[in-house]
């Protein structure tokens, strides 16, 4: 069997079957490879058909997904190194996007889901340059050579990679941009999935040195640890997402025990990931709302 996808183009979304979506989920978090994932999917019948054409269409379409060129004349990309004290080499690596201009500008940082750096959160970092912020999204991977070009090794990397250092590496990368020089010392930090939970993770140990947080669809911290978040909350839910959405109920209440200011919004009719416009679980009109309003959150905490 290939490993090649099919065209998505050939499968609507609507029509994929909710066990494969599940299948995915799973595949996504790294409970099986990619071959585990369309193997389970083949035993799988629907309307007679076998699903395996419909997991293939779930993997990721990076450049057809693209919606900021790298050479956009509205902003400037490269990327930079930065010491990371006690990460998982003491060095790190991101790619720094700035709008055009001399600045100062409100910062951003774009946190990576479980696979690294890859080209879709870069798009998302262009995608905040444009609306003003300078904006960083760290290679969680760069400490081990960095994204590998696909995300099932980016997946099998990351997991590799001691869970405290790694975070320790997301506060140090929202420090550098911090204290940037085209930063104007208002941070804000947002992320998906692994990147959603470790934004929630920067609000608490930021304290006050982060201004406004916007977790997608990411894991809850602590209960006892909410009383030291300082900064204003946005945070996102997928209306079926089942895991990240246990934790809701308890976040929720803690949030209000300690009175940290939050909205907190659940996108009709989505998925986990709901966000990533590069495979079949983005929600065009969901994503454009959940994102409108992050910038709009951004534009009011730290311009």
């Amino acid at each position: 069997m290939s490993d090649t996808p099919l065209d998505q183009t050939a499968v609507d979304p609507d029509q994929i079957d909710p066990l494969v979506y599940d299948l995915y989920d799973e595949y996504c978090h790294g409970r099986m490879d990619r071959r585990d994932f369309f193997n389970r999917a083949a035993v799988l019948t629907v309307g007679g058909v076998s699903a395996l054409t419909m997991a293939q269409a779930m993997l990721p379409r990076y450049a057809a997904a693209q919606t900021i060129s790298f050479t956009d004349k509205r902003i400037k990309a490269r990327y930079v190194e930065y010491d990371s004290p006690g990460g998982t080499s003491g060095r790190m690596r991101g790619y720094l996007v700035q709008p055009a201009g001399a600045g100062p500008f409100p910062s951003v940082l774009v946190i990576h889901e479980n696979r690294g750096l890859n080209p879709h959160i870069e798009d998302v970092a262009r995608r905040a340059a444009t609306e003003g912020f300078l904006a960083l999204a760290p290679d969680g991977l760069a400490p081990i050579g960095g994204y590998p070009g696909n995300d099932d090794d980016g997946r099998t990397m990351q997991s590799s990679l001691d869970g405290a250092k790694l975070r320790a590496d997301m506060l140090n990368s929202a420090r550098y941009l911090k204290k940037h020089a085209l930063s104007n010392g208002k941070l804000g930090v947002t992320g998906f999935c692994w990147g959603g939970g470790t934004v929630n993770y920067l609000a608490v140990a930021l304290g006050g040195d982060v201004q406004a947080a916007v977790p997608f669809y990411g894991a809850a911290p602590k209960a006892a640890d909410v009383a030291k978040i300082r900064a204003a909350l946005l945070i996102r839910y997928a209306e079926n997402d089942p895991r990240i959405n246990a934790m809701r109920e308890g976040f929720e209440k803690a949030l209000k025990a300690n009175n940290v200011g939050y909205e907190m919004h659940s996108y009709p009719g989505t998925r986990h990931g709901f966000h990533n416009n590069s495979t079949p679980r983005y929600n065009k009109e969901q994503a454009k709302l959940a994102w409108d309003r992050t910038i709009a959150f951004f534009k009011k905490h730290l311009m």
